[in-house]
């Protein structure tokens, strides 16, 4: 995961990487449905477990428009990691344009009740050759 289109984010301690590839076989451009899929990988750098309790997404497309998408956990869970361990997963993101931005943050907190959020830097979701997956 580390092409520009990526991120890469680390904030206390947990590190966040993410990275999204265009669903052409899901997606149709005449209707103006461009569908994405995109996977995060995060690891717990410090040096106590956490849990993974909420998520909350900003996705911007090619014409502005924004929304904010928030929620409870990730694909229907809620993690834990401890220290050194690692959770990945993949979802997808409907898109009206052929492009698109997102960025947002994972809610944690550790053992004793303390939370923080866990940055995702912004990456691209952009219809390149490299960037398409064939079904």
């Amino acid at each position: 995961m580390t092409d520009s289109n990526n991120s890469d984010t680390v904030t206390q301690g947990m590190r966040i990487e993410a990275a999204a590839q265009y669903l052409p076989s899901e997606s149709d451009p005449e209707r103006g449905r461009f569908i994405f899929i995109y996977r995060i990988r995060m690891t717990n750098g410090g040096d106590q477990p956490v849990q993974l309790m909420t998520r909350s997404w900003l996705i911007i497309d090619a014409d502005g428009k924004r929304e904010v998408v928030r929620g409870e956990g990730v694909v229907g869970k809620q993690p834990r990691l401890a220290p050194g361990e690692t959770f990945e997963y993949t979802s997808y993101c409907p898109l009206r344009t052929d492009w698109g931005t997102m960025e947002g943050e994972f809610h944690f907190t550790d053992e004793e009740g303390q939370g923080f959020e866990a940055k995702v830097g912004r990456f691209y979701m952009v219809i390149a050759a490299e960037n398409v997956i064939l079904s």
